[in-house]
């Protein structure tokens, strides 16, 4: 199946490397080739992940409502995206689709440089063990186009100055100051990797994720540059013009879709912070964790404990003296004390 992938862009780069002669230059318009298949893809994929932004503050609302019913939720979320005509699955179509791209060329330019290293080929090519231990037997390509017959039984790739068969650690290894220009090869990668990703984030609010979240986003491309080093010079070729290529691309989506104010960009720029803050909102009202967050119960108040006859004094203090019972007073007989005299006997 790999072998397979790679096939399909072998004769485009046979035919490029017969036309100028030059292993980087070939892979440099094979890249620009790859990137006219994928622009109308990434159009696409761009343009519904916009239309998918504008129905946010709407789905917010859905999920609200319906929090504790999720059937009715899905139900009511398909409604919204028919009568909008929306395809939330339209968005990560052309992504899958570029995955066989990728890979088609990934094994395809690792395959020119194929090391022939087996006995029975040094036999056949009359070559001693000696000569042809490293020499290359390229893969996936024709034998009879001048690619192959320039590669076979070579034992450089060079272009630019550059053994483009060689990774950036096997040329550091053997010699650190003729290895800085490969390795300033994958520093200039990771710097585009970089750009392009800080045009994306620009003009992109995601009502579900964080600051943090965002610039974690924005610099992980980056953090795959270094694994560069590890891949022969020729792919890193190929990596930096597609980057170049991307970040042209990214221009232009700029000024298509966010040009002006009535755009489809801006629209759905306003729409995701509309629903940002509707996140942020139910977040510090009612508990919820942002787009799918869940409403908090209130709580539950623990049922009143009964008491008891007795009465515990409190600490610290001494109990009073219990109050003695007066007794009953005649009606004819004044009260002990009382203020008025008693009547003089006649």
């Amino acid at each position: 199946m790999l072998d397979a992938l790679a096939t399909i862009f072998a004769k485009p780069l046979e035919w490029f490397y017969g036309l100028v002669g030059s292993y980087g230059i070939a892979i440099m318009l094979i890249t620009v080739l790859v990137m006219l298949i994928l622009t109308p893809l990434n159009l696409k994929q761009t343009k519904s992940m916009l239309e998918m932004q504008l129905l946010q503050p709407q789905l917010k609302k859905l999920q609200a409502e319906h929090r504790g019913d999720r059937q009715k939720l899905n139900e009511e979320m398909m409604k919204l995206y028919q009568e909008h005509k929306v395809n939330p699955l339209a968005s990560c179509l052309p992504l899958l689709a570029q995955m066989p791209v990728f890979i088609g060329m990934f094994q395809l330019l690792k395959g020119l440089t194929s090391e022939k290293d087996d006995a029975a080929s040094c036999t056949a090519a009359n070559l001693a063990p000696e000569l042809c231990a490293g020499t290359f037997k390229p893969q996936h390509i024709s034998t009879s186009s001048d690619l192959f017959i320039n590669l076979d039984k070579a034992r450089e790739m060079k272009s630019f100055g550059l053994d483009l068969a060689l990774t950036p650690k096997e040329v550091m290894s053997d010699s650190f100051g003729r290895g800085l220009i490969y390795a300033l090869l994958v520093v200039v990668l990771g710097l585009l990797y970089w750009v392009q990703q800080r045009m994306v984030a620009s003009r992109t609010v995601n009502p579900t994720m964080s600051a943090t979240q965002a610039k974690l986003m924005q610099y992980l491309p980056v953090a795959f540059a270094p694994f560069q080093l590890f891949f022969p010079t020729g792919l890193v070729i190929y990596y930096i013009s597609q980057t170049v290529l991307r970040i042209v691309q990214q221009a232009y989506i700029t000024k298509r879709f966010y040009g002006g104010e009535e755009t489809l960009g801006r629209k759905a720029q306003v729409a995701s912070q509309t629903a940002r803050d509707e996140s942020k909102k139910n977040g510090k009202d009612e508990g919820s964790g942002g787009l799918f967050g869940v409403k908090k119960p209130a709580p539950t108040p623990s049922p009143a404990k009964p008491t008891s006859g007795r009465v515990t004094p409190p600490k610290n203090t001494r109990p009073s003296a219990p109050s003695r019972p007066q007794k009953p007073t005649s009606p004819n007989k004044p009260a002990t004390g009382s203020r008025h005299p008693k009547p003089k006997k006649k």
